[in-house]
């Protein structure tokens, strides 16, 4: 690699690095996408640069094309579906490593190897094909949940876990009879059944997650495909893929420790699966005692009217319902009467990491009224209104005061200490985790029932 190569790459190493850290607040959020922009040219720019790279007519069109799909994807894209699009291109990192991978072996080049070089480059070459195997079938899954294409049901077959285990001491078996006998007719068969095996794991490792671990599944595949780029780069002997790949797959692992933190659950839980349930369920509330109080426009504009001090709890529903800003215009007119007006970030609310603080930046409402649970939980008591728009399982009491729920433990927002509690919502069904929630049957709780930016707008006018 040439001089000039080696440099740019250690710059775009560095422009990652400063995108990550950008990420980690609202403030800098914007500066940390443009960091890792900068970042992907530079490193695209000088791969196309290095003296080895010689098919431009192969490489250029792959670019155009690839450039293209990117941009108008990006433009059609709802803020709604972007889990969905994040999982699909989780598959895409997934589904070329496996490519990469399988061209490393069957490259001539590698069977002029041996010793100590051979064997390190036929276990880099197994672990991306593995590693990418399980990435791409398990994103495409998540992909499919996310979408709706495929039943949040978490797929419980007989003796699951056992044939986890199974697959994996199968895979370690071939694995160590590959490097033994490489580039052997035996051994290829054995990397085919390798990667078929990989694939239904993936397969059926996301499929055993129930559809409310979903946000912390995103995050997961993130760092699974992270870890699969870094296999690759060892294997091409690529610098940068090495260190984007670490970057991309510890980021992802943290933030899964963080997802499963806030959710009160081990990573090793959620890899488990079978928590939450079809989210199309159309539970009722033939379990939980009380009438729920429904209410209109009219009478929310007057309680609100009245409130000095109003907490805003987002969730799914106001993505669905492209509610953000609509909830702005609210924001500012409660606080031109002086309201005191906060927003309550849970941390898995949406379908994201982060999903409801992206939607707030988009509609341009201030960071520093956006507060994560830990720091508005204790606030409730002396909030006169808590509007819950689309939210469900996270702010569901039952995680507090029912040790027998599902989600019992699970940290949420103590809503229902507040003075009133006004839910906007389609109807009174379960969420995501298929879990009845008694919120809405409580006594200082109203239900608005319609479409959340519909219903916000008759407030407004109304006010």
């Amino acid at each position: 690699m040439s001089g000039v190569v080696y440099v740019a790459y250690l710059l775009a190493a560095v422009f990652f690095i400063l995108s990550l850290k950008g990420l980690s607040s609202h403030e800098t959020a914007k500066a940390g996408n443009y960091y890792g922009m900068a970042g992907m040219a530079i490193a695209i720019i000088a791969t196309i640069a290095d003296p080895s790279v010689t098919r431009y007519w192969l490489l250029i069109p792959a670019i155009a094309i690839g450039a293209y799909v990117g941009v108008q994807k990006a433009r059609a894209v709802e803020m709604t579906e972007m889990p969905q699009l994040i999982a699909l291109l989780h598959s895409f990192v997934g589904l070329a490593a496996v490519l990469i991978s399988w061209a490393g072996y069957l490259d001539p080049k590698a069977i002029t190897l041996s010793g100590a070089a051979q064997t390190i480059h036929l276990v880099e070459i197994y672990l991306g094909i593995f590693i990418g195997a399980v990435t791409l079938t398990g994103s495409l899954i998540a992909w499919g949940k996310l979408n709706g294409n495929i039943s949040g049901k978490p797929l419980t077959l007989p003796f699951r876990h056992g044939l986890n285990a199974i697959a994996l001491l199968i895979c370690a078996a071939m694995l160590y009879y590959f490097i033994q006998h490489p580039h052997a007719g035996v051994s290829t068969f054995f990397l085919v059944l390798m990667t078929v095996i990989a694939l239904a794991i993936g397969l059926h490792l996301v499929a055993a997650i129930g559809g409310a671990d979903m946000p912390v599944v995103v995050s997961m595949l993130n760092s699974y495909s992270g870890w699969a780029a870094a296999a690759t780069g060892f294997m091409l002997g690529n610098d940068l893929l090495i260190v984007v790949g670490a970057l991309v797959g510890s980021s992802g692992a943290i933030l899964s420790y963080i997802m499963c933190k806030g959710m009160n659950r081990s990573f090793i839980s959620v890899i488990m699966g079978g928590f939450g349930t079809d989210s199309t369920s159309t539970s009722t509330s033939s379990e939980i005692e009380g009438t729920a109080i429904e209410v209109f426009a009219p009478e929310v504009a007057d309680e609100l009217d009245s409130a000095k001090s109003v907490i805003i709890v987002p969730g799914f529903g106001m993505a669905v319902a492209h509610a953000q800003q609509a909830v702005k215009e609210l924001t500012e007119q409660l606080q031109s009467r002086g309201c005191k007006v906060r927003f309550g970030i849970h941390p898995v609310a949406g379908r994201l990491p982060g999903h409801m603080n992206v939607l707030l930046a988009e509609a341009n409402v201030p960071y520093d009224i956006v507060l994560e649970m830990d720091e508005i939980n204790d606030d409730f008591t002396s909030t006169d209104v808590v509007m819950v728009i689309g939210a469900n399982d996270t702010v569901n009491p039952d995680a507090m005061e029912k040790p027998d729920s599902p989600i019992a433990g699970m940290p949420v927002l103590k809503v229902w200490e507040a003075n009133t509690v006004i839910v906007l919502k389609r109807s009174l069904a379960s969420g995501y985790a298929g879990v009845e929630n008694p919120l809405f049957f409580r006594d200082n709780t109203r239900m608005l029932f319609g479409d959340a930016k519909e219903s916000l707008q008759q407030i407004l006018k109304e006010m």
